[in-house]
């Protein structure tokens, strides 16, 4: 059983696209095994785009995660980052085919609606970023 942090972001949220974003990941037979509703602190922003640090882009990537709440989640199941990333589409949404989350709800890739680990290491840094143990199921 693998797992996986999903993020939708501020404009997710702003969008009332968190239902939807679950309900896909659901269909797909994937589970929810932690939710939350957060403000990102400024210091966990740079803790989660650390990989970003020194980049043209990065205070950009900081301001916009904190500006707003997000819907935080752990998603598990069979090959489950695989499967989120595919279902989340490509990080330009202009790349995105439809069907995907980001091909069907964004515009830009300042603003893709949503994150998703890309590999085993990374997931385990960035849930222990937003979750405790004792918070997930």
């Amino acid at each position: 059983m693998q797992q996986t942090l999903v993020l939708v972001k501020p404009d997710g949220v702003r969008k009332n696209l968190i239902g939807e974003i679950i309900a896909r990941f659901e269909r797909r037979g994937l589970r929810v095994a932690a939710l939350k509703l957060v403000k990102i602190t400024k210091k966990q922003a740079k803790f989660h785009y650390a990989e970003h640090d020194g980049k043209p882009f990065f205070d950009e990537l900081v301001d916009f995660i904190t500006s707003g709440p997000v819907a935080a989640m752990i998603i598990e199941g069979e090959n489950a980052i695989k499967a989120v990333r595919r279902l989340m589409g490509a990080t330009n949404p202009l790349d995105s085919v439809p069907g995907s989350i980001r091909g069907d709800y964004a515009l830009s890739i300042g603003e893709n609606i949503v994150h998703g680990s890309d590999g085993e290491e990374s997931a385990a840094r960035e849930i222990k970023n937003f979750f405790t143990p004792e918070e997930i199921y």
